[in-house]
């Protein structure tokens, strides 16, 4: 028993933490493992806010048939998403809603920030947002989302 007594004391004082290299073995590992996670994470975000944009670009064509219901047309290019907010010039709507078709009085901005594209000669339209880029075409997140894709 002694002789145990005296091993354990002897690698204890052996023995008084960790190595630099093993400390870097762990920040290494800790690193990559943090990476990994905050890759997945910024890829659930980023499909979070495509799902936003496609929501968003449906109930804005459901807004534009109410219009178009009322109205007997789309607005035009010219008069943009804005003609939601206030009765457009130009080609007359005669029962436009009073207050406009949109709660908030204003057009939404998509999840990057970027205003959507419309365009319509009045019996169709497209709304485009230009994805996280905010330029036209890209691949993944940068792709656009359109109103003919939904």
């Amino acid at each position: 028993m002694f002789h145990q007594v005296n091993f354990l004391k002897k690698l204890a004082q052996t023995q008084k933490g960790f190595s630099l290299i093993e400390i870097l073995i762990g920040l290494t590992l800790i690193g990559f493992a943090g990476t990994f996670v905050a890759t997945k994470v910024y890829d659930r975000f980023q499909e979070g806010k495509i799902l936003t944009v496609k929501t968003q670009i449906s109930k804005l064509g459901e807004t534009l048939q109410d219009f178009k219901r009322h109205c007997g047309f789309y607005p035009t290019t010219d008069q943009g998403l804005d003609a939601l907010i206030e009765k457009p010039s130009g080609r007359e709507c005669k029962r436009y809603a009073p207050g406009g078709y949109l709660s908030k009085g204003s057009i939404p901005l998509d999840p990057w920030d970027g205003e959507y594209s419309y365009e319509s000669d009045g019996s169709t339209y497209k709304i485009i947002s230009y994805g996280n880029d905010g330029i036209e075409g890209g691949e993944g997140f940068d792709a656009d989302i359109s109103s003919e894709d939904l």
